[in-house]
């Protein structure tokens, strides 16, 4: 059996902006078990990209150990890669976006990857308001070595052997918000309609953005009294608002009724359009949407959609104020300036 797709197109497959087929979006064949939410949330990565015109040498695809962290193989096959050790993803991504910030930079986790090992790892991408999108394929257990509930699992949440979890679950979104991150949204694999725009949107923005999935493990984590399963996920989803995504050159040409939608343009001038569902409900408040997390969590519902976004956000490197050019390109002399630079600098913590 091979797992290298053939290389032979239709000739005629439509071509997006810059030129590319979906099909150039794509990577090998998944060796992921079959109907894993993780390969939805593949196709929904290359759908996006393909619809934004993202050529895919601007793309950094990141990752760390897991099933989830196996995915960045099944897409984007033209565009930079790196897997690293376990939980160490957000200091890769770190050390190549202080690099060189023209790389679109985007994480792929999984909830052991994000919530256990790699915890202080994760944190500090986000208080830092790294530019990035970070997903996390969210199924509650650890596929690759059967089943053991994850950190993000939910107390009485029931396992394949029927062990009930007595633990509380950590909640990604909740602390994401919590720590100051400036784009928090959850969404569920088996919601392509929802997640590819959420997708689009993150990609857009600047800073850290984070999409929580809720991706059913099918081999490990989708029976009776699992709070991770598809059927558990579909009859407890309740969606913020319908989202949609108009990019910058896109003339706005649909509107709501006053008072029912909200348009939050983005610093490229690309905007989400939410047509809101839930009353009282503002993406921009971040107090309201902490306490819409609570109230959902306390009514046993699973909060989907644009959470929080922050429109006038400002990524590390306008913090710190770093060099605009990419490192590879600095020479001797911007590298050396000489001792008067260094005298200079000392006087200023004199």
């Amino acid at each position: 059996m091979t797992y290298i797709k053939p290389k032979f197109r239709h000739p005629d497959l439509p071509k997006n902006a810059v030129g590319y087929s979906k099909s150039d979006y794509e990577g090998v064949i998944s060796t992921l078990c079959a109907g894993c939410g993780h390969d939805s949330i593949s196709g929904s990565i290359v759908q996006a990209c393909y619809e934004m015109s993202i050529e895919p040498h601007r793309v950094a695809k990141l990752s760390g150990i897991g099933c989830s962290s196996k995915t960045p193989n099944y897409f984007l096959n033209n565009s930079h890669g790196f897997n690293s050790v376990h939980g160490r993803m957000p200091s890769v991504a770190t050390g190549a976006n202080m690099a060189n910030r023209d790389l679109i930079y985007l994480g792929v986790s999984g909830d052991g990857d994000t919530a256990s090992i790699g915890m202080g790892q994760f944190v500090h991408a986000i208080r830092r308001n790294l530019n990035m999108l970070y997903i996390v394929m969210n199924n509650g257990c650890y596929g690759l070595t059967k089943g053991q509930d994850s950190a993000t699992a939910d107390a009485g949440s029931v396992s394949k052997s029927g062990s009930v979890n007595p633990f509380e679950g950590i909640d990604l979104v909740g602390m994401a918000l919590e720590l100051g991150a400036t784009f928090v949204a959850r969404s569920f694999s088996g919601d392509k309609t929802q997640l590819v725009p959420l997708i689009k949107a993150a990609l857009s923005h600047k800073g850290f953005a984070l999409i929580d999935v809720l991706s059913p493990c099918v081999t490990f984590n989708n029976n009776a009294g699992s709070t991770k399963s598809y059927d558990y996920v579909r009859d407890h989803i309740e969606a913020l608002a319908e989202i949609g995504y108009v990019p910058e050159k896109e003339e706005i040409t649909i509107s709501y009724d006053s008072g029912s939608s909200v348009d939050v343009e983005l610093h490229d001038g690309s905007s989400v359009q939410l047509h809101k569902l839930a009353d009282g409900w503002d993406p921009r408040d971040r107090q309201a949407a902490m306490r819409r997390l609570q109230q959902a969590k306390a009514e046993g519902e699973i909060l989907t959609g644009l959470v929080y976004v922050d429109p006038e956000s400002k990524d590390l490197h306008e913090i710190i104020k770093s060099d605009t050019r990419p490192l590879n390109s600095l020479n001797e002399e911007d590298l050396c300036p000489g001792s008067g630079v260094l005298a200079l600098l000392n006087d200023e913590f004199r």
